[in-house]
């Protein structure tokens, strides 16, 4: 390893992160050594009809909790932060959408600290206990239903609203160059729809490459939906810091 370019030694980190969150991410691994291969693999576009996302933004006021399930849905959910009510507490999974909330200028924002996902949410004490209060989630497309399902079971009345949808992306000819040209030397997914989408763009020889390297998720679920593919995935803690940690434990002992 090359001390001079960093702890990294500018191995290539792919990062697959939709697009707006993928450049800070970028910066981070620049900073301490890597060199950057961005390929989001989520497209994240605005809903089809925007009327009901429209509705719900009017009708904040007869909320008392906002759960926004990622960045994208802040980005793409959060109506003008003047007119958020002063009562309507926001919940966020992790620390990104949480700071994603927070830039936007909604200071009152509840995390999770032991999991950052929806069984996290639901062990906070305002989502423990919330008969009687209705929640407004602001999501993708799909998803998952268990933080609805379980709130609702709770007594909580819950709406969903969707602010974004994602779509696949259909050009992989860089990435695939990036894999065959011997540019890349270990993968970040933080979705596993990603790690999806991911596999069926490449063909047989590129999946190969790809087995070959490490495959760091900041998730369980994402790194056992990556371990079914014949991945060898790296459970990392969460978030950005939690995959920048991975990075660096692994490249200490395994230079490229």
């Amino acid at each position: 390893m090359n001390a001079q370019l960093g702890p990294l030694g500018g191995a290539g980190v792919l990062i697959t992160r939709p697009a707006r969150q993928a450049q800070a991410f970028a910066q981070q691994v620049s900073v301490i050594g890597g060199a950057p291969v961005v390929f989001p693999a989520i497209v994240i576009l605005p809903p089809d009809d925007p009327l009901p996302l429209r509705r719900a933004q009017r009708e904040l006021a007869k909320y008392h909790y906002a759960v926004f399930v990622s960045a994208n849905a802040v980005e793409f959910g959060v109506p003008d932060p003047r007119r958020w009510p002063a009562h309507l507490v926001a919940f966020a999974p992790g620390p990104g959408t949480a700071e994603a909330l927070f830039a936007v200028g909604i200071a009152d924002v509840r995390v999770p600290r032991e999991r950052q996902d929806s069984e996290g949410l639901l062990a906070l004490p305002e989502l423990a206990a919330p008969a009687g209060k209705r929640v407004l989630v602001f999501r993708g497309d799909g998803g998952r239903e268990l933080l609805g399902d379980t709130l609702h079971a709770r007594g909580a009345t819950v709406d969903y609203v969707t602010c974004y949808r994602r779509a696949r992306p259909t050009d992989a000819a860089g990435l695939i160059a990036a894999f065959n040209e011997g540019r890349i030397h270990a993968v970040t997914v933080t979705a596993s729809e990603g790690v999806d989408n991911l596999w069926s763009l490449l063909d047989a020889d590129t999946r190969a490459r790809w087995s070959r390297l490490p495959t760091f998720a900041p998730h369980e679920r994402i790194a056992a939906r990556a371990v079914t593919l014949g991945l060898h995935a790296v459970q990392t803690p969460p978030g950005d810091a939690g995959l920048l940690a991975g990075l660096l434990e692994w490249f200490s002992t395994h230079p490229r």
